[in-house]
């Protein structure tokens, strides 16, 4: 169990958030892929903010209350996400998570996101390692 790190459990298959992403777009890529939050990053795929599923609950209920438009994940995202290294023990992770701590870590590497890991990976990791639990493959 000490061994796992975070490159173990992240999923890097699930493409960020690019700046300018109208937020319709945005909430169905986090329905799609199962997530609560995903990156947000630049060109040069560094992370300049995090967008929630909670950020566009209320994004969507203001746009459509004042009937603004279509926001972009600009206008609502949060900026300065914490950020993980790969090589991050997952224990270590897992002991740092609690209430009203990210459910969703960007993993970096030299400042480039190269994945992400939910809490429901580490849940799903550490199930299966410590108890042999069968868990579905969306949770790894």
């Amino acid at each position: 169990m000490q061994s796992l790190k975070v490159s173990d459990v992240m999923w890097n298959h699930i493409e960020p958030i690019r700046c300018g992403t109208p937020l319709t777009k945005v909430v169905k890529t986090l329905l799609h892929n199962h997530v609560t939050g995903l990156p947000v990053v630049d060109d040069h795929r560094r992370v300049i903010g995090f967008i929630s599923e909670q950020d566009c609950i209320h994004a969507l209920l203001v746009s459509n209350y004042h009937r603004e438009g279509d926001p972009t994940v600009d206008d609502v995202m949060f900026r300065n996400p914490v950020t993980i290294s790969a090589e991050m023990a997952v224990v270590d992770l897992a002991q740092n998570l609690g209430a009203g701590k990210p459910k969703v870590y960007p993993v970096v590497d030299h400042g480039r996101l190269i994945g992400i890991v939910t809490r429901t990976a580490i849940l799903a990791q550490l199930a299966k390692v410590g108890f042999g639990i069968d868990v579905p493959k969306y949770a790894l």
